[in-house]
Formats: structure tokens, C-alpha cells, sequence
């Protein structure tokens, strides 16, 4: 018997997000194993597969039909009323090119018109969009089964007709077989029903998963997207298990008397002629005047820039005439070639919203990218490095001989990115500009914990599995398993586990949520929605529906707008610079030979220099002691972990000391490979030995870079051919080239794009320049865009504290809004204290116009109260910020409430020219004293300290660590910041006070405890185990106690946590520290290597704790001798172990 033809044409995919979990791929193997002609994609209420689908369905040869489940409001989609599931679903699909645009228009309005807990549409825009749209009344969320279950006949006859007037012979009654009683009530209704309206019935199953198995993990998702777990009663749920993709055969037995409903499956199939028009380009048009080109004007701008540019370039010498030649020359190719290519407007485009930018003094990047080796870029202003000098080539940037699309990445000031969007939307127009949309999917830890949770595991059972997958990027399940022996013991010896990691394999890497990408930004030449649907962000703006590889698939043109911090700092820097010091200054314009920038970097003291803050790279950056700015783009390229595992950046360290040779193959490759002395680091060095060895033309060699990036055999096995009978040719002898193939080859997969570290490695320059010359006005910028992350700020005060710089609390009669420089030292900003917005800064900046205040009740009279509030004066009072008033905080806190009532008063008197009762109010007297202040007893300084942390976010006045700063840095190694940097499940010794602790119960009924830690940089969760809780409870209650913390560290997406294992009071281990370390060493035998390896120990072990070295002979009396400060150490048993293991006696004991 032959089987029955059949297509799904109602089919939810993992795109309908925490609903549908049937991946892609699955979903084509499926249908073409079951020989299926077509299948369709109808997630809800979006597009965002669509791409992808069609993409992957028609390279599998299997015929992808396009469409969606939408929402319909039962009135108007403008109208936002009702509960939260008043809303009807039909399945539209794309019966040709005017259908799926259509779509897109309705998926679009969908989401930025009538989104109300869903986005929706209404009968009006069906009825404007049914061109080419096959309508199906979808499942029994649909209006007609809606109202046949609703026993309303009447009504659901109404809405079919209705329906079938919208899409006239194309919409079609839906009939499914999911053995849930309501569902065949509808169908009957529905088969009964059809002849007499003269409407088509097809049969469909609403597919969620792929295989009845499925329906477990389905349910359990679910209760992910709901946050309920298995067993919550009242969840969302599917009654049934059968919304799987059944077979042909499997429909046809679920409707052995109607063959035609799953023959009318086919027919719907065989009516949808879809071809996408993928792969052509939209250029955004850039606006022209008096009839010109866009070819002409880029032509015209470059030219002219580049003149500009030459001229800045010159004011250190004059260049001799055949230099500027060369770059006049480069300047015509790339012209040329651009305009060939077509990308004069993408050029003009970037160039103008940087201009933009630059007017309205919006901080810009010197360049990001491969953009930074073009010189027209260069010359537009677009990106800020030249090309020539650096050797960056512009192939690398855009390759005549392979046509791809050009991509500029531009940084803004992470403030005021925005404003650039809104700009080219007001340019481009509103409809034409949108951002584009990224999708978070459910990693492999987090959907243990999410799919533990929802089975009701405790968590801390969930979070110990989770543990045990390997810290590696882009691993996956099935290979945690295999890497793994404790999580694969787990599983064998735990049902409960065995389901968690069964389910967790089957919603693995399926998406979870859709968000705005941080930086990309899409301009077209038309409304958006005619190429892609459209979404709204959490945010309000608009977003496309297909991700990056959509957007370029469907021919729109990408522009990446990234927010950077460190351009936010560079400017507000300058600008007090300017203000104060040096009105000229311009840190686009600095020489990038400054001894003492290059001091600095040598130093390592690069706290809050860009991209050199990490202990790590510290460490390197001594290590290589940068001499020129190339050192600098080489430690950007470097320190990344491929190299550093390798051994590459220490080889490259000791090459450039002299303590390894320089060598070369051969005796062209010096010229390319002496700044990197001998090592190919760069992929354009790869780009430029394939140029002379070999004969490449620049896009030839670039074509090879991807090839070696890529490493696919086939590929590279012609490439190596290609190399090696192009040298052959040049003269060059077989054997070298194969070597130097194969030299390249291994590099290359380290290789990284010098425009891109040069381009940053200038950024790193300018911040270092700046904390060298002017380190007062850096730091107060630097404070001032991390105001809102206490945690940073911390970090930052206290690194300026050991460089001796000092912080001055905020005050209402110095403090600006932001962190400024007072003589020596700096001052806090106002916007850095809590509840303190912007209005009430204005407010009280204003009323200082008139003088300083002199008093409370001066500042509350002065002061808008409607803006300073009580809520703000409280704020400021516990921040210090009346200080200067010589009042103690605690007794101006105590007045606040009176204080307020009286400058009302006041106002109110002097409103209706009461003025004598007062003295008068005017400049002569402002104001009476605060005398009448109730008499409160100033805080403890514990109370005082908590209290201005609550309104600064940090400790600024003291610490309750500070007087057990010596006894920490003798027990501990580390800081609650170094965490990050630490390896999954490491053994760590922390010290900190604990200032939260919430309490839970184990699945066992044993309690347990989550405490947050905190020590002078920063604050980390603790993980406190019942056995362990048990016995430090009263402990952890006790938030005056500074604790000793000894764990292993958990790496997770948040942050690291600490797993407790030990914890005890700090005061307990405090008093077995030794005032003093005594090391005893016999002379006998004693000599330089050994005196070396004690001082290399004791580098590694520094602390506050001073040592004597005594030397013991037996001929002469005992010599004692005190190690210098800087070698200080801190006591451990480590240490001790260490030294007795060099000296095999026992030379130190404590």
C-alpha cells in the first residue's frame, strides 16, 4: 500500500521561544526521512527563523513554506484592554512573493502597533495584507474552535465566513487529531460546518516537538518559561502528548475516513511558490545635491581629507615628494576600486554620522577592525591610524578579488551611542533604521539548574551537577559527559539526575530569549519591513526579527554603532584638562613617542588604562618593557589565550631582551617579520610573505589568510600547491617553501588583524598618556563613568589610594555632578550619591550660584524643594556632603523632617512679603544658624560607615576592614576582585565581613545558607552547605565580625561564587600569626643558586610580615640579617613546606 502524501503546515519550531523545541535541523532530517515534499514554519507571533529555515530547507532540497501563528485582537490591535490571553490565533503561509510580503508587514505591525502581552493584529490589517496568504483557523485558540467550544455556533459561523471573505478560496478549516475531547468537538463542528459555508478543510497536528518521547522535556520547558515546576497545579500545560510531527502514515490513521483533509495539505503545499530574493544588496541612499554621484562626492571628500591629513602629518618635518606620492597613489587604488565595487554610499553614510558625531562632540574611536587599513577611511575621518606607516593593508579590509560586504565597526562614547541612532533614523527616515536582534540560548549549566529547577530539585543538587561541567568554551552535553567521569558517576547513580541531564540534552542550545545586539544597526533604502520582519525592544526600539546572518542574507546593510567606555573617559578627561591646564589639548593629536607614557606602561602601574587593567596583562607588560608604539599593538595581538598557552608572548618577551635568537627562513622575510622580531603574529605579515615568496596579489593573500583561518584540507591542500609553485617560480628552493607553508600554517591559527590591534593598542596609548601627564583629571574621569557601579569605583578609589592620590567626599559647596579636581586631590561628584537625580543636582548647583550655604536651613531655603526632597537630604546628609557644616551627621539626619517643615514656612512667608518675622531673607542675611537642631549623639563609626555606603554605593570616610588590613594580607592571597581570574573550583582563602545572609532548606528539610561576602574591592556570594552551616549559623549572623572564608571558586555567567568549606572568625587565625618570620640557614653547603631560589620563594609569598634570615655556623658566631621591606612576606604552610623542601631541613618553623 503506498503511503499517503502529507504535509505539516502548522509547526512551531525552538523559535517560538520556551514553546517549541524543534530545532531547525531536525526538522528538515525529519521530513525528508519521512519523504515528505514540504514543510512549513508557523512560529507564534514571529519570523525569527524564517531565514534560516528556508536557507537550510532548500539546500536539503526540501521545499520550506513560509508563515506564522498570529495573534489577532477580538477588536482593534490599537485598543490595550482586557486579560492578558484575550487574543485568537490563524495560521497565515506565504503563497508567493506579494503574500510573504505581506507578512512581513503584518508580523511587523503585529509588534510595533498592536503589541499587548502579544503582539497582534486585527481584521482591518488582514483584510488590508491577505494578497497572497493562505489562511488556515488554527488550533483551538483559534476564533471559530474558540467559539465552537464555547458551544457559540452561531458566532464561530460568523467569523469563518468572515475569514473566508478576507482570503476568498484561501482559507482553510483546521481539523487536528490530538486526542483532547474539546479538540474533536471543534472537528466535527468544523467538518459539519465546512460544505455548507463552501470552505476547504485540511488536517495539520500544531507540532511543538519532533517525537512522542519529546513531550516530557516539552512539558518541562514550559515551566521554564512559566517559572512554575512540574508539579505546580495551576500551570500552563498541554493536555496531551500528540502534538508531535507524525508520520504520513500516522495522520493518515488519525483520519482513516478522509483522505482528502491530508490530500488538502498537499494541494496547500503545491500552491506555495515562494522564492526568496536573497543575496541582492539595498545600499541606504545617501542624499546628493546638484545632481551629483555618490561616486563624485567620495571621490571629492577623500581627496580633500587626505590633504588635510597630510598636512597634519608634516607639521613634525616635511615629507620628501615621492613619500606623499605613494600615499596620493594608495589613495587613487582604493578609490578605484571602492567605486567598482559600488561602496561609494556605504562610505559616505559612515563618514557622515561620524561627522555627526564629531560636531556634537560625541566622543569617536580611532578605528576597530580591518577599516583601520584604509587610508580613504583614514582620510573621511572614519578611523584615525595611518595605514602606510603601520603596514595595514586595505585587502585586508576588502578584497577586490572575493566581493563581500564592507564592515566598519565604529565606537561611540557608550553615553551617547544613542544619539547616533536617532540621528540616521531623522537622515534615513524612522522606517528605514532599525537595530538588530541576538538571541540568548540555553547553555549547557543553565539548563541544568533551569530544567533541575523545574523538576523540583533542590538547588543546590541542580547547581553541584552544573559544577561539573567542564569550564570550557562552546562545550556541550554529550561531551561534559565524556570529559567528565564525577558527572557521568551522577548520573548512573541518581534517577532523578539521570531525568534532569536527559531533558537538559534534549533543551540544550535551544533559544531562550530575544534581545537587542549591542552594536548592530541596519539602514536600508526602503521601509524595513519590505525585506524583514520587525520587533520591538525592551527599550521601545525597533529591532529587526532576523539576526546578523538573515539581515546580510536578505541583502541589508549593517553598520555596528559598539558603546566604549574608555572614549566617555578620554573625552570627559580632556575636557578638564582644557578647563584647567591646557585649552588646546587633543588627545586625537599626541605623540606616540612620550617617554613618559612609555614609563608608565613599563611600570605596570596601568590601573584604568584601557585594556591593560587585568593582573595578567600587567604582569606581560613588565615582563616586555615596551620601548614603541609597535610593542604595544603586538601585546594587544598577544595577550589573548592561544598564544599565551602556547608559550608564544614569553618567546616573544625574550626575543626582544635578546635572550633568544632572531632568526628568518629566508632573508626576505626580515623586512615583514623584524617588528615582531621573527614571529608572524599578525595575519597581515601571512597576507605579505604570500606577496613576496609566493607572487600573491594582496586579495590572493588575503583569500589565504581565510583559508588558514578556516583550515578546511581541501582548500588548504590547493592553497600549499598554489605557495609553493609560486616560490618555486621566484626562485625559491621547494623544501623552504614547504617549511615556510607549514611555518604559516601553525601561526597562523594565532594569528591575529594588526588593524584592529593597532587601532585599539592607539586607544590604550591615549589613556596611558593621559594618566602620565594629567593622572588627577584621568582618575576623576574615570570615577565619573563608573558612578553607577559600586563595585568598579571601589576597585578604582582604592587602586588611586595606593598611588598616594586622595578623595575628597562630596560636599554642596564644592562638588560638581561629576568627579572633579581640586588642586591635588579629587573631589566626589553629586550624581555618585543615591536618590540624588539630576533634577535635584540642578536645583542645588543653581541655588550655589548666590554663594556657598552657610547652614541647613540657608540650603533649604535656597534649595527647589520639590526637587530636594526629603528623601535626597537624607541621601546627602549620610554621604557627607553637609560635613562641612561641622554638625555630626547623626543629629542632622534627626532634623531632617523638621528642617523641611520650617524652609516651607519660610517660603511660604516670604511668598506673601512676611519678611520682618525673619530678619528678611535677602543677600544681607541668609538665613539663621542650625542651633535649634535636635541634640543627637553622632553615630558609631560602624553605623556611620554603613550608613555612607548605603548612600555612596562604597565606603568612603574608612572601612570596617581597615584596621585588619596587616592580618588579611598575612592570611589571604587574594581579593574578592581576583575571582574572576582564578580556575573553576580553585581553592581560594578570602577575608570580608558578611553582610547578607538568606536562608533555605534542603530537599533533606537541613538548612543551608546563600551569604553575601564583602572585603575592600568588592562583594561575592557564598555558598554555605548544611554540615557547614550547621556549625557557623550564629557566625554568619554576626555582621561586625571580619571571617576568614576558605572554598573552592564556581565560575559561572554572573560572576564567580565561593563554595564554602571552612569558615572562621579572622581574630581565631589572627593571633597565630608570628610578629616576625625567623629563617635559620646552616652555612655549610650554602652558595648563590640556593640564596637565589630563597629569594624567587619569597617574591611569590610577599606580605606584611618581616623576616631575619639567620646564618648558623659552626665555626663562627650567629649572623642575623633583616630582609628589606619589599620582602615582607605573608606566613603559610605552603611557604614553610617550600623552603624546607629547598634547604631538606627544617629552616623555618612557626
Amino acid at each position: 500500500m503506498a503511503t499517503p502524501g502529507f504535509v505539516h503546515l502548522h509547526v512551531h519550531t525552538a523559535y517560538s521561544l520556551l514553546d517549541g523545541a524543534i530545532r531547525l535541523n531536525d526538522l528538515i532530517d525529519t521530513a525528508l526521512s519521512m519523504e515528505m515534499p514540504a514543510v512549513a514554519i508557523t512560529d507564534h507571533g514571529n519570523m525569527f527563523g524564517v531565514v534560516e529555515f528556508y536557507t537550510k530547507a532548500e539546500k536539503a532540497g526540501l521545499k520550506p513554506i513560509i508563515g506564522c501563528e498570529l495573534y489577532v485582537a477580538p477588536g482593534s490591535r490599537l485598543e490595550k484592554s482586557g486579560k492578558k490571553g484575550d487574543n485568537y490565533h490563524l495560521v497565515l503561509l506565504a503563497e508567493n512573493l506579494t503574500g510573504y510580503q505581506n507578512l512581513l508587514k503584518l508580523v511587523s505591525k503585529a509588534n510595533l502597533e498592536g503589541f499587548y502581552y502579544k503582539p497582534r493584529v486585527d481584521r482591518e490589517l488582514l483584510a488590508d495584507h491577505a494578497e497572497g496568504l493562505i489562511a488556515l483557523s488554527a488550533c483551538l485558540h483559534g476564533v471559530v474552535a474558540a467559539h465552537v467550544v464555547a458551544d457559540d455556533l452561531k458566532t464561530a459561523e460568523i467569523a469563518a465566513r468572515e475569514y473566508g471573505e478576507i482570503f476568498p478560496g484561501r482559507f482553510y478549516l483546521e481539523v487536528q487529531a490530538n486526542d483532547l475531547t474539546e479538540q474533536q468537538k471543534v472537528n466535527a463542528a468544523l467538518l459539519e460546518m465546512a460544505p455548507r459555508l463552501g470552505l476547504p478543510v485540511v488536517a495539520t497536528n500544531d507540532c511543538h516537538y519532533l517525537r512522542p518521547e519529546d513531550a516530557r522535556a516539552h512539558d518541562v520547558l514550559l515551566c521554564i518559561q512559566t517559572g512554575k515546576t512540574i508539579n505546580t497545579t495551576k500551570r500552563m500545560r498541554f493536555s496531551t502528548d500528540q502534538l508531535f510531527f507524525k508520520s504520513p502514515v500516522q495522520m493518515a490513521a488519525a483520519f482513516p475516513d478522509r483522505p482528502d483533509l491530508l490530500e488538502a495539505s498537499l494541494e496547500i503545499a503545491n500552491r506555495c511558490q515562494l522564492e526568496l530574493p536573497l543575496g541582492e544588496f539595498h545600499f541606504p541612499v545617501f542624499p546628493l545635491e546638484n545632481g551629483q554621484t555618490m561616486e563624485a562626492q567620495l571621490q571629492q571628500e577623500a581627496r580633500r581629507g587626505l590633504e588635510h591629513r597630510l598636512h597634519q602629518w608634516q607639521l613634525s618635518g616635511a615629507w620628501p615628494m615621492e613619500k606623499i606620492q605613494h600615499y596620493r597613489a594608495r589613495m587613487e587604488e582604493e578609490l578605484a576600486l571602492l567605486c567598482q565595487m559600488g561602496f561609494a554610499g556605504y562610505f559616505l553614510v559612515v563618514a557622515d554620522f561620524i561627522r555627526y558625531a564629531r560636531k556634537r562632540h560625541i566622543p569617536v574611536g580611532p578605528g576597530r577592525g580591518s577599516a583601520a587599513g584604509s587610508l580613504v577611511a583614514c582620510a573621511l575621518e572614519i578611523t584615525d591610524l595611518d595605514p602606510i606607516a603601520y603596514g595595514l593593508f586595505f585587502e585586508r579590509f576588502l578584497n577586490p578579488e572575493r566581493k563581500s560586504m564592507p564592515d566598519i565597526d565604529v565606537d561611540f562614547c557608550f553615553e551617547r551611542r544613542g544619539e547616533i541612532i536617532d540621528y540616521v533614523a531623522r537622515k534615513y527616515g524612522k522606517e528605514h533604521v532599525g537595530q538588530i536582534i541576538t538571541f540568548g540560548s540555553m547553555k549547557t549549566r543553565q539548563v541544568i539548574r533551569d530544567v533541575g529547577r523545574a523538576l523540583d530539585l533542590p538547588y543546590p543538587e541542580a547547581d553541584k551537577i552544573a559544577k561539573l561541567v567542564p569550564d570550557v568554551l562552546k562545550i556541550n552535553l554529550r561531551t561534559a559527559l565524556e570529559k567528565e567521569p564525577r558527572l557521568r558517576e551522577a548520573r548512573d547513580a541518581d534517577e532523578n539526575i539521570r531525568e534532569v541531564l536527559t531533558i537538559a540534552a534534549a533543551l540544550e542550545g535551544l533559544p531562550r530569549h530575544a534581545s537587542t545586539h549591542a552594536a548592530g544597526v541596519v539602514i536600508a533604502d526602503k521601509p524595513l519591513w519590505c525585506y524583514l520582519p520587525l520587533y520591538k525592544g525592551n527599550k521601545d526600539e525597533i529591532i529587526t526579527q532576523f539576526e546578523m546572518k538573515g539581515v546580510e542574507k536578505v541583502g541589508l546593510i549593517k553598520f555596528d554603532f559598539l558603546g566604549l567606555r574608555t572614549l566617555t573617559v578620554l573625552e570627559t578627561a580632556a575636557q578638564i584638562v582644557r578647563r584647567q591646564k591646557d585649552k588646546n589639548f587633543d588627545y586625537r593629536q599626541l605623540p606616540l613617542e612620550d617617554a613618559a607614557t612609555f614609563e608608565l606602561l613599563r611600570s605596570g602601574n596601568t590601573a584604568g588604562v584601557f585594556q591593560l587593567e587585568s593582573s595578567g596583562m600587567r604582569e606581560k607588560l613588565v615582563q616586555l618593557r615596551p620601548t614603541c608604539f609597535e610593542d604595544l599593538i603586538a601585546l594587544v595581538a598577544l595577550y589573548r589565550p592561544g598564544p599565551l598557552e602556547s608559550g608564544m608572548v614569553d618567546d616573544f618577551i625574550k626575543r626582544k631582551h635578546g635572550e633568544l635568537n632572531v632568526t628568518y627562513e629566508l632573508p626576505e622575510l626580515e623586512p615583514i617579520l623584524k617588528e615582531t622580531y621573527g614571529i608572524i603574529l599578525y595575519q597581515e605579515q601571512v597576507m605579505q610573505i604570500a606577496g613576496i615568496i609566493s607572487g600573491y596579489s594582496m586579495g590572493e593573500a588575503d583569500i589565504l589568510r581565510r583559508a588558514m583561518g578556516k583550515k578546511e584540507p581541501a582548500v588548504m591542500a590547493a592553497q600549499k600547491e598554489r605557495f609553493c609553485s609560486g616560490a618555486v617560480s621566484r626562485g625559491f628552493p621547494l623544501a623552504k617553501a614547504e617549511k615556510l607553508f607549514h611555518l604559516i600554517e601553525k601561526f597562523a591559527g594565532y594569528g591575529f588583524n594588526k588593524s584592529h590591534s593597532a587601532a585599539y593598542a592607539y586607544i590604550t596609548y591615549q589613556t596611558a598618556y593621559l594618566k602620565a601627564h594629567y593622572p588627577l583629571e584621568f582618575l576623576a574621569a574615570l570615577f565619573t563613568s563608573e558612578i553607577n557601579s559600586p563595585t568598579t569605583l571601589t576597585k578604582h578609589i582604592q587602586e588611586a589610594r595606593e598611588d598616594g592620590i586622595v578623595l575628597l567626599p562630596p560636599s554642596l559647596n564644592a562638588s560638581e555632578r561629576d568627579f572633579t579636581v581640586e588642586g591635588s586631590q579629587i573631589r566626589f561628584g553629586l550624581a555618585g550619591v543615591k536618590n540624588v537625580g539630576d533634577n535635584a543636582i540642578k536645583a542645588i548647583l543653581e541655588a550655589r550660584k548666590k554663594g556657598p550655604f552657610i547652614s541647613l536651613g540657608n540650603f533649604l531655603e535656597r534649595a527647589n524643594q520639590t526637587k530636594v526632597n526629603k528623601k535626597v537630604l537624607e541621601s546627602l546628609i549620610q554621604a557627607g556632603a553637609l560635613d562641612f557644616l561641622g554638625i555630626n551627621r547623626a543629629r542632622l539626619f534627626g532634623g531632617v523632617e523638621a528642617a523641611l517643615e520650617r524652609a516651607q514656612v519660610a517660603l511660604k512667608l516670604q511668598a506673601a512679603r512676611q519678611m520682618d518675622m525673619f530678619g528678611g531673607l535677602g543677600e544681607a542675611d541668609l538665613g539663621e544658624g542650625d542651633d535649634w537642631l535636635p541634640p543627637v549623639p553622632e553615630w558609631d563609626e560602624q553605623e556611620k560607615l554603613a550608613r555612607e555606603k548605603e548612600a555612596l554605593g562604597i565606603y568612603l570616610s574608612g572601612h570596617p576592614l581597615a584596621k585588619y588590613r596587616q592580618q588579611l594580607q598575612a592570611l589571604t592571597d587574594l581579593t574578592i576582585d581576583d575571582l574572576a581570574e582564578k580556575p573553576e573550583n580553585g581553592p581560594v582563602l578570602l577575608g570580608g565581613l558578611i553582610v547578607a545572609v538568606k536562608e533555605t532548606m534542603t530537599k533533606k528539610g537541613e538548612r543551608m545558607a546563600f551569604a553575601t561576602l564583602e572585603d575592600q574591592v568588592g562583594s561575592v556570594e557564598v555558598v554555605v552547605f548544611s554540615d557547614l552551616y550547621q556549625r557557623v549559623a550564629t557566625l554568619l549572623q554576626s555582621p561586625l565580625i571580619p571571617l576568614l572564608v576558605r572554598g573552592t571558586v564556581s565560575q559561572e555567567e554572573k560572576g564567580p561564587k565561593l563554595i564554602a568549606q571552612d569558615i572562621r572568625p579572622l581574630q581565631t587565625e589572627a593571633e597565630k600569626i608570628p610578629p616576625a618570620l625567623h629563617l635559620r640557614l646552616h652555612t655549610t653547603g650554602l652558595d648563590r643558586d640556593l640564596l637565589d631560589r630563597l629569594h624567587e620563594i619569597l617574591q611569590r609569598h610577599r606580605g606584611p610580615i618581616p623576616a631575619f634570615l639567620h646564618f648558623i655556623s659552626p665555626q663562627a658566631p650567629e649572623q642575623v640579617l633583616a630582609l628589606p621591606q619589599h620582602l615582607q612576606i605573608r606566613p603559610s604552610a605552603a611557604l614553610r613546606d617550600e623552603v624546607n623542601l629547598l634547604f631538606n631541613y627544617s629552616a623555618l618553623d612557626y
